[in-house]
């Protein structure tokens, strides 16, 4: 197989290798996909082709495919044109890796500030984004989720976070969407939940109501300072908990 190059056995005495030898073939295969050698749609060679190229028996390739289908880079398929397959990105589930990673690194060495800091990088140029890219369509839905959110806002009630994703989507910046909604998503679940009063999420409200008045406006610049005032507002409350 020319695009994957066989495995060098380790030189000098008592060295070890590092990673197992399926590790190291899902490391090639993966680094082939991520640069485009391997493009999504292709067939990879079969496991015995594999098992000749790397110099590894048939377990070891299993093994390897095993992991990177567990990454959902790579999926099998039945039958007589069956085989394995480079997957194709699935944008969603690469949001649900994140959320779940960072909810992992919040409980262990992340702070809310750091989480914070990032969400304002991020947010207050896509509301300045939003401001210039929207459809009619899009600021209609903008509006619909502000008025649902004055009807019934809370710490259970979900339109306050869906009213950013909606703003991520009128970027029409689809890597947005994709690094930002697992930040705010984590936050909410992780230190919200339950934990504001009453006045914050009627603030949130007032907050998003604003921001969409400039968004209509195409005031990008309004936009984008509306958002940092909203992130200053919600970094005083999440931290205030955090603290407890």
């Amino acid at each position: 197989m020319s695009k994957v190059s066989r495995q060098a056995a380790p030189r000098g005495l008592g060295v070890t290798p590092v990673r197992s030898a399926y590790q190291q073939i899902a490391d090639q295969l993966r680094e082939l996909i991520v640069s485009g050698g391997l493009a999504p749609g292709d067939r990879l060679p079969s496991e015995p082709e594999l098992g000749q190229a790397f110099g590894v028996g048939r377990s070891t390739v299993r093994e390897a495919l095993r992991s990177l289908s567990s990454q959902n880079l790579v999926y099998t398929s039945r039958g007589v044109n069956g085989g394995t397959f480079v997957a194709d990105v699935d944008p969603h589930s690469i949001s649900a890796y994140l959320e779940t990673s960072l909810g992992l690194l919040t409980a262990s060495r992340l702070t809310v500030d750091e989480l914070l800091a990032v969400r304002e990088i991020l947010e207050v140029p896509a509301a300045r984004l939003a401001a210039t890219e929207r459809t009619e369509d899009e600021l209609a839905a903008l509006r619909t989720a502000v008025e649902e959110e004055n009807v019934e806002a809370g710490p259970q009630h979900e339109h306050p976070q869906g009213f950013h994703i909606l703003l991520l989507t009128c970027t029409h910046n689809s890597l947005l969407e994709v690094v930002t909604q697992p930040i705010f998503s984590v936050l909410k679940s992780r230190f919200l939940r339950g934990n504001a009063p009453a006045s914050f999420w009627q603030r949130v409200c007032t907050d998003h109501g604003e921001m969409v008045e400039a968004i209509e406006r195409r005031d990008a610049a309004a936009a984008g300072e509306l958002m940092q005032q909203h992130l200053h507002r919600l970094r005083e409350t999440y931290l205030a908990i955090d603290r407890r």
